[in-house]
């Protein structure tokens, strides 16, 4: 079984954790910061918005199980890409829309999945989503990891 890796940007991390957790075939999801220019980032560092890092989910997956055209669907379904560096309250680049590929396979298919939903109608407003390639991953502080789940919470949109 080979494992695979994808990582979505897509607002807070933590509610797109357990988006992604839910799903079959999806191995491990580590929330952390991917896309900026700064060595080994803090949350609090992240939070400042000067770091260039996105808050992310790294989502490792066996595609005999899952597609990565289903992971994206989740990630359609999980946040409004259509609002820039914003998702509701959270303001700021680290809450960006952004598809960040392992492959060029990846790279192709997101553009494409990106293509079909813009063009789907399904939102009023045009995709802003970024799909860049994939750079170092930072995994978060221990306390961010399956942090819903740790507190017996299933969204952190109360």
């Amino acid at each position: 079984m080979a494992i695979e890796t994808a990582t979505f940007g897509a607002g807070c991390f933590w509610g797109v954790e357990v988006a992604f957790r839910n799903v079959k075939g999806v191995k491990n999801a580590l929330v952390g910061y991917l896309g900026g220019d700064f060595v080994n980032p803090s949350y609090q560092d992240v939070c400042t918005g000067t770091t260039g890092h996105a808050e992310v989910v790294q989502v490792e997956f066996n595609p005999e199980e899952v597609s990565y055209d289903d992971l994206l669907n989740v990630f359609w379904d999980s946040h409004d890409p259509t609002t820039l560096n914003r998702q509701g309250p959270d303001r700021g680049t680290q809450y960006r829309s952004a598809i960040f590929f392992h492959s060029e396979s990846q790279k192709e298919t997101a553009r494409q999945s990106l293509e079909s939903v813009d063009q789907s109608g399904k939102f009023k407003n045009p995709i802003v989503t970024e799909i860049t390639p994939a750079s170092t991953f930072y995994k978060a502080e221990e306390y961010h990891q399956r942090y819903l789940e740790k507190r017996g919470l299933a969204t952190c949109h109360i």
